[in-house]
């Protein structure tokens, strides 16, 4: 698909192959040896029903320019490249890295955490791991700021090559307890690393958080001097905002203007600024603020956006200014599936202030270009209706697909022209590196089908497709055994309900292809099976899913389609 491969899916071919070999004793049985499931191929393909009734015309683009599960998006421009990053929390591989020429047409290039040593997301929740990087260049160097949540803290990676690789964490303990860290290089030559954290002393209420800053030395790559607090709560701490955060620093006519979020991630999410002419402040927030929100109007609007904050800006060569931020598109009230995505709005400057959105204003789902020159549509799509086909005939599977935590073995391959999952006992429900690799669900109404070669041995041996938004909550359409024969199932967990809730015979032999699909429709989900190609037989239709929704499963990431084995042994 002309994307570059990142190491990741290459690096752990030599894991296997080092250390000793161990013998068993000659009494000792050797075990079976683990069943491989093949996918031959996997199909997405999606579409909303905004595309159908807000077309995009000549010089016009389509929000969100991200689509599916890509939240918390920085943004920075060397020359006349721009390079984007998001978060993927206890995903591996993590932190995607973007490349665009006009700020619409989006490529993944690689991603920032790409071998297993540079993080260890343990068995962590997979809203945990890494929040919000912030990526900037200066100087030829490109620069991550990240937080590993419950993973080690704050850290800094650096590379020359956007696309990698990237440096093994450099960690910054002045910062623990905070979050949301980011650079700033400025005039002067001087650097500055600003984060989200405690308030001085006992915090007044739940929420009640500060941004600091202090001074950065990039050559020693070591925080130096005072820390100072620039903002206390929010805007307005006698409101008891909460949790101002993601917050970034840039410098326009001699002033300092600070942005960051404020509002939590839900419905109430909103984007403040603030400035001052000194870049430790006093910052004086804005009168007009909130500068992007969404909170402000009415829910029952038609094709809604909200929870909008977290942005990022960026400035063109022509001196346009850009923001790239957060969103969701909810399919009823707060529920949404496709996780929160990644918007593209201008910045408008007035009397030494800026805004996105005025009072009571939608996100546009269209809008005109940036004044930058034309760029060809990316090879795989990231806005609009499309559909992706992965052949599994490159040596490495592109830089989209993920797996839940770190690998410490290699447990896939791709050799004759398919996907291959060595079954191990690691369940998905498990908190751990199950042989699962998936990829986002970027649509309200979604289609993910693959086949299946598969002979399971055992009554725990399963292979198949899944919907998947976290540990907890999951589909799984599995082949597998029942009393020794064949069949199709369909599993599913939601929270602590674990149950299967269809099952069918399969009339063909060991090995031979099962073809799965699961459709997603807004809220509801049907699964189909086929033993020959095309012929779909429905397992189950309507089942609820609103248990992949962020608001009943929780955390902050997006459902995914991916491809599961598993064993009992």
């Amino acid at each position: 698909m002309g994307i570059r491969v990142p190491a990741l899916f290459s690096a752990l071919g030599g894991l296997l192959l080092s250390g000793c070999t161990v013998i068993p004793p000659a009494a000792t049985p050797a075990p079976a040896p683990a069943p491989t499931a093949s996918f031959d191929w996997f199909h997405y393909d999606g579409a909303d029903p905004v595309d159908l009734t807000l077309r995009p015309g000549a010089g016009q683009y389509r929000n969100p320019i991200l689509k599916g599960f890509y939240p918390d998006p920085s943004i920075t421009r060397a020359g006349d490249d721009y390079y984007l990053v998001t978060s993927t929390f206890s995903y591996f591989p993590g932190i995607p890295v973007f490349h665009s020429r006009d700020l619409v047409n989006w490529t993944q290039i690689g991603n920032a955490i790409d071998r297993p040593d540079q993080l260890d997301f343990k068995k962590l929740g997979l809203s945990r791991g890494v929040f919000a990087p912030a990526i900037e260049a200066n100087r030829g160097t490109f620069y991550i700021l990240n937080t590993c949540v419950d993973c080690g803290g704050n850290f800094l990676i650096t590379a020359t090559n956007p696309a990698g690789p990237w440096s093994d964490p450099v960690w910054l303990p002045e910062i623990e307890g905070g979050i949301d860290p980011s650079l700033f290089f400025d005039e002067d030559g001087k650097s500055w690393i600003l984060n989200n954290g405690p308030p001085v002393g006992t915090p007044l209420y739940e929420g009640h958080r500060a941004i600091w800053i202090q001074q950065f030395d990039p050559a020693a790559k070591k925080m130096v001097g005072p820390r100072t607090v620039l903002v206390n709560g929010g805007v307005d701490i006698s409101k008891k905002p909460i949790w101002v955060e993601g917050p970034h620093i840039f410098r326009k006519d001699g002033w300092y203007y600070l942005i960051a979020a404020e509002g939590g991630t839900a419905e109430g999410h909103s984007q403040v600024v603030l400035r001052s002419k000194s870049v430790t402040g006093p910052f004086i927030p804005w009168e007009g603020n909130p500068i992007l929100t969404q909170r402000d109007l009415p829910r029952d609007r038609p094709f809604p956006i909200t929870s909008a904050g977290h942005a990022d800006f960026v400035e063109t060569a022509a001196g346009e200014w850009w923001a790239t931020f957060l969103a969701v598109r909810p399919y009823a009230g707060d529920f949404y599936n496709t996780g929160r995505e990644t918007f593209l709005m201008p910045v408008k400057w007035q009397d030494g202030w800026l805004r996105m959105t005025a009072r009571q204003e939608v996100i546009p789902y269209v809008h005109a270009k940036p004044k930058l020159p034309p760029q060809p549509m990316p090879h795989v799509p990231m806005t609009g209706a499309f559909a992706i086909r992965d052949e599994f005939q490159a040596p490495a599977l592109p830089p989209y697909w993920m797996m839940m935590r770190n690998p410490r073995e290699q447990w896939w391959q791709i050799a004759d022209g398919s996907l291959k999952l060595r079954a191990r006992p690691v369940g998905l429900g498990d908190f751990g590196n199950p042989s699962f690799l998936g990829r986002r669900q970027q649509h309200l109404n979604a289609s993910a089908s693959t086949v299946v070669r598969f002979a399971p041995a055992g009554a725990g041996d399963e292979a198949g497709l899944v919907a998947l938004q976290n540990d907890e909550y999951w589909f799984f359409l599995a082949r597998g055994l029942d009393k020794g024969r064949q069949v199709v199932r369909l599993k599913r967990r939601a929270g602590a309900d674990a149950a299967t809730l269809a099952s069918a015979p399969l009339d063909i032999s060991a090995g031979a292809p099962l073809y799965l699909r699961i459709d997603a429709r807004s809220g509801e989900y049907d699964f189909y099976y086929a033993t020959e190609p095309g012929r779909w037989r429905p397992l189950r239709r309507g089942e609820d899913g609103t248990i992949l929704s962020t608001k009943t499963a929780g955390g902050f990431v997006g459902a995914v389609f991916g491809v599961h084995a598993v064993t009992a042994q």
